[in-house]
């Protein structure tokens, strides 16, 4: 009973914060702590507290002079992060399509949030034999194709930042469980252009992925194949590789990479 009332209490506290939230956005000079609990119907101290945790993680921050609280920076961050995989998911479809009809694997298209990628798109083989993935769904950076793709065209100190942060969890022997290691396959991955997946996260699948990159040369998205072992030979893998490549290239040249 006590745990069910605590998470009553939880999921409560969550509503009354996106409240917040949804307050401040119509009010361009904020609100005080006053406005908002008699808005809500709810005591002072509980705004308080809720505010004090949403400006603690940068959702909202404080006028220091009026003492009214606004929206903070970091919506800004997220909805950026939302428009750009909404723009890249749009420019990249139709890639895709092309990427698994010629590969008959299925291909992926993730980007990079928090240290980890998150499945943005996907596009099923035609084969009932095939990796099993979800829009939304989140990975490490270490042992993925689309990940280490990514990480590669990060300065060496974010990506020392990430392991930090994650670690280098081992998934299968093929897991790359060095930091050394990783930065030495980072290297490699940029002289290429490309990475692979053999069995590193997942035994019985081997994966090519590429980055896709903006204007600026930054890697803002991953573009990936994956099939089980029995169909990925090595012929099959150089032909998704180049594939993968040409696709991520096109991709990227639509986002204004001019390199």
């Amino acid at each position: 009973m006590e745990k069910a009332s605590r998470d009553v209490s939880s999921v409560q506290s969550v509503d009354r914060a996106l409240i917040i939230l949804d307050m401040l956005k119509e009010q361009n000079d904020g609100l005080g702590i006053t406005e908002l609990a008699n808005r809500m119907d709810i005591a002072k101290s509980t705004v308080h507290r809720l505010l004090t945790s949403l400006k603690n993680q940068g959702y909202v921050r404080q006028d220091p002079i009026s003492e009214r609280y606004l929206l903070g920076l970091k919506l800004i961050e997220l909805g950026s992060i939302v428009t750009q995989s909404l723009e890249i998911r749009k420019i990249a479809n139709p890639f895709m399509n092309s990427l698994v009809q010629e590969t008959g694997e299925t291909s992926h298209l993730v980007v990079l949030e928090d240290g980890e990628v998150v499945y943005i798109e996907k596009i099923e083989s035609p084969y009932t034999i095939r990796m099993y993935s979800l829009i939304g769904k989140r990975a490490p950076v270490h042992c993925t194709g689309v990940g280490k793709a990514m990480i590669a065209y990060l300065p060496e100190e974010q990506v020392r930042k990430i392991v930090a942060q994650r670690g280098l969890k081992k998934f299968t022997e093929n897991t790359i469980t060095s930091l050394d290691d990783l930065l030495v396959h980072m290297k490699e991955i940029r002289e290429k252009g490309y990475s692979l997946d053999r069995e590193e996260h997942e035994a019985g699948i081997h994966c090519v992925a590429a980055p896709i990159l903006n204007h600026n040369g930054e890697a803002v998205a991953g573009l990936s194949v994956s099939g089980p072992l029995m169909r990925m030979d090595e012929e099959k893998v150089k032909f998704c590789t180049d594939r993968v490549v040409y696709y991520a290239r096109e991709i990227s040249k639509h986002l204004g990479f001019r390199g």
